[in-house]
Order: structure tokens, then C-alpha cells, then sequence
């Protein structure tokens, strides 16, 4: 068996893979060059995660393909349903960058509570001659303690947002499109655990009133979860993070929402036209900003390699 890693893969995961006799060609392929390189290579595996699309072309094209396989939770990438029709097994890692997610969206939101992304600008241009003026304008700081922490999505990331939440002292309300109830367990350094019980809300005007942090840790929406209604509703001085996908929050509104003080600070991880993000957005004082690397941990991608290969060698023996 053949494993295309056409968008990388761990070295544990690459390990795991020839340890089981399957072997793994590290050549990063152009997209246009895809389909003869699996076809001229006789390529039974192909692994990727944000950068190759798996469309029906391809799939139609490659015959001989028997696992496509995505480094990640969302397959927004991949014609999963075409590919299962056509007999391919198709597979993810749902939960292996769910922690590393998380923690970019607790990093995100100590930043805009504390001003850091600004000052972290600032203090190299203006420290030695504005120290006095900066250190008072940055004041006016929360502490996320005895905050109330909105999760929008239940997810794998979305419970591990709660959790963190929850280990820091905040009230946490959960926003679905049906309510449910889920049991958090949080696990400390000497075993002990604790359980959380969970109950989510549909009500959106409800949550939005409540929440003093927001949390986006949605899949790819066809339209905005989040728009100009749902801005109005909001506290005044709410902050908001997303690390879902770009389009399900409307970037033009909540500039307009930030410039009228509704929204005290948001942060963006992915963006409507990445990736090519709107200057207006990267210039704006008010964002933290990253390129979308919610699940870019060294940890992460350990987790992501070893758990594909471990699909790939049971899909094997199954296939023999």
C-alpha cells in the first residue's frame, strides 16, 4: 500500500505507517498535478488537510484510489458523499486538534481582555517615549473570572472550549441549533476529575444577552451565524472569537459593531476571503489576528498523524 501525504504528515504517524509495512512518499504534488502522480505512483492513500481539494474530478480520475483521508476535523475540502459512493473510504481526525483550538481561543481572548495584541504593537514604536500614556489607556483590562463564557457549537472544540472555561472560573452557556446535554469531565495533573453536566440552549437572543465572552466553534455555515441582528442583541463591551470557519460571522458588520463600541475587541483565526483577508480587518487596532493555525500545534499534528495511521493500517487489514 502507497500513502500520498500531500500535505504533510507527523513523523510518529509517517513511523506508524512503515512500521506496518505501508509505504509513505513525502512529495508535496501542485494541485494541477494531483491525478497523474497518484495514477503514475499507483497511489492507494491520499492524506491531506487544508491545502489539496479532493473533488469529484479527481476521485473519477483515480481509480486505483482506496482512502482519502484529511488531517483535521472539517472536510469542506473533500466530496466526502461522491467519494463514499464510489466506494472510497474516507476518514479525519475529529478530535486530535480540539485542545490546541481551544487553547487559541483562550489565547485570543486574554489578549483582547488585556489589551495585548495592542500593546505587543505598540511598546517596540512608542514604549520608550509613551510608557506612562500606554499604561494607562491599556487600564481598563477584565479578568475572565466570573465572566460568563457563550459557546457557539458542541462540538469536540466546543466542549473543550467549555471546559477551559470552566476551569478558569466562568459561567458557561452553550448555544446549539437543538438543545442537548453532555457531561464535561475535566482531569488534573494528580487524577483527580470532576464532572459538568451541560445543558445547551437554542434560544439565540437569550444567549446573546448573557455572554460576556463569545466562542465560534461552528463547521462551514452556508450563511452567517452571526450578522448585523445578532450584533444589536449583544452586551455592550462583548468580545468574540472565531476559529470556526471564515463566513459564519459577517466581517463588515462586526467592524461596524467595533467602531460603535457594542463589540470591545474580537479575534479572527479564519476569514471570509482567506487567503486574502480584508485589509480593513488586519489594520483594525480592536482584532487579534492569526492565520488560521487554530489546530497548528506540534502536539496536534502528532496526534493527527498517529490517528490516521492507525485508520489507514485497520482500513488495510480489512481490505486485504
Amino acid at each position: 500500500m502507497k500513502v500520498l501525504a500531500n500535505d504533510g504528515i507527523s513523523k510518529a504517524g509517517e513511523k506508524a505507517l512503515k512500521d506496518a509495512g505501508i509505504e509513505v512518499l513525502d512529495n508535496r504534488v501542485a494541485q494541477d498535478h494531483v491525478i497523474s502522480f497518484i495514477n503514475d505512483n499507483k497511489v492507494d492513500v491520499l492524506l491531506v488537510r487544508s491545502a489539496t481539494k479532493v473533488r469529484q474530478e479527481l476521485i473519477d480520475a483515480c481509480p486505483g484510489l482506496k482512502i482519502v483521508g484529511r488531517g483535521g476535523i472539517g472536510m469542506d475540502n473533500i466530496d466526502v458523499e461522491y467519494a463514499i459512493e464510489k466506494g472510497l473510504y474516507v476518514i479525519n481526525t475529529p478530535t486530535a486538534s480540539s485542545k490546541s483550538v481551544a487553547e487559541l481561543v483562550f489565547g485570543h481572548f486574554f489578549s483582547l481582555a488585556r489589551f495585548l495584541h495592542e500593546s505587543n504593537r505598540l511598546m517596540p514604536l512608542e514604549g520608550e517615549t509613551h510608557f506612562d500614556a500606554m499604561k494607562k489607556s491599556f487600564s481598563k483590562a477584565y479578568e475572565l473570572s466570573g465572566k460568563t463564557l457563550g459557546v457557539i457549537g458542541f462540538g469536540s472544540i466546543g466542549q473543550e472550549v467549555a471546559k477551559m472555561g470552566i476551569s478558569l472560573g466562568m459561567k458557561v452557556i452553550v448555544l446549539t441549533r437543538k438543545p442537548q446535554k453532555k457531561v464535561l469531565t475535566l482531569e488534573f495533573f494528580d487524577g483527580q476529575s470532576l464532572n459538568f453536566e451541560i445543558t445547551s440552549t437554542n434560544d439565540m437572543d437569550a444567549f446573546l444577552k448573557e455572554a460576556d465572552f463569545i466562542s465560534i466553534n461552528t463547521p462551514k455555515t452556508n450563511e452567517y451565524i452571526i450578522d448585523t441582528p445578532q450584533f444589536e442583541k449583544m452586551k455592550d463591551g462583548v468580545y468574540i472569537v472565531n476559529t470556526a470557519r471564515g463566513g459564519v460571522l459577517n466581517e463588515v458588520a462586526l467592524i461596524d459593531f467595533i467602531e460603535s463600541g457594542k463589540v470591545a475587541g474580537a479575534a479572527l483565526d479564519v476569514f471570509e476571503k482567506e487567503p486574502n483577508p480584508e485589509v480593513l480587518l488586519l489594520m483594525n487596532p480592536a482584532l487579534s489576528l492569526s492565520p488560521h493555525v487554530g489546530g497548528n500545534t506540534v502536539d496536534a499534528q502528532e496526534k493527527i498523524g498517529v490517528e490516521l495511521a492507525e485508520q489507514i493500517i485497520k482500513i488495510k487489514e480489512t481490505i486485504k
